[in-house]
């Protein structure tokens, strides 16, 4: 599902708040960009989490990888995403902004990655405003895996655009689907990562 490719390879010193903010990006991206194997399952089973909100949801998603089999998840991916025509629900800006796909968000955002160098990956045909690229375009703007790494302006200029309004209500969607187990947790996490990122950047222009 993911729909960027690095274009340059840089090795940046970045502030570790910054890295975990990105790795969180990339995590979220990774684990909605297709059902989780056996190792990712494993990965996602070993996090913890501290008392915030973000952190419980963290832990609870640990709980729920732990007695989560990958059959089980890709048969509960494929409801929720893929379907008979089209799963429970439609991950793209497009659709969640406009009611359809392959709208003016899609083509905002391939202007934005064109500026920024971002490019989609050659195997990858679905259009690039899905969540799972979204998350993974953000990540590495953050830690500038495709080049310098982004300023605070130009993150929150990415975010407002592209994620902020509508990644929130994907998540809780993602929380509440008839189909969701796994995800069901997935969803509390992007859901309170968003609501942070989305009041930091609100915060910076203060």
């Amino acid at each position: 599902m993911t729909a960027a490719v690095d274009t340059t390879q840089t090795a940046p010193q970045i502030a570790q708040e910054d890295r975990l903010r990105a790795d969180l990006y990339n995590f979220v991206g990774l684990i909605l960009a297709g059902p989780p194997d056996e190792l990712l399952l494993a990965q996602t089973a070993s996090l913890s989490g501290d008392d915030s909100e973000l952190g419980k949801a963290i832990s609870t998603l640990a709980k729920v990888a732990k007695i989560t089999k990958p059959k089980a998840v890709e048969s509960e991916y494929n409801k929720l995403f893929i379907g008979l025509g089209r799963g429970e629900l439609l991950p793209y800006a497009s659709y969640y902004l406009t009611g359809f796909l392959n709208e003016k968000p899609l083509a905002q955002l391939r202007r934005d990655m064109v500026a920024r160098g971002l490019e989609r990956a050659k195997n990858v045909f679905e259009p690039e405003d899905n969540i799972a690229s979204l998350m993974e375009m953000m990540g590495a703007l953050v830690v500038g895996r495709f080049g310098n790494p982004a300023t605070l302006d130009e993150q929150k200029t990415f975010f407002n655009r592209h994620i902020g309004p509508w990644a929130s209500h994907f998540f809780a969607d993602l929380e509440g689907a008839k189909n969701s187990i796994f995800y069901a947790s997935v969803g509390t996490v992007g859901r309170a990562f968003m609501e942070i990122e989305t009041e930091a950047f609100r915060l910076s222009g203060e």
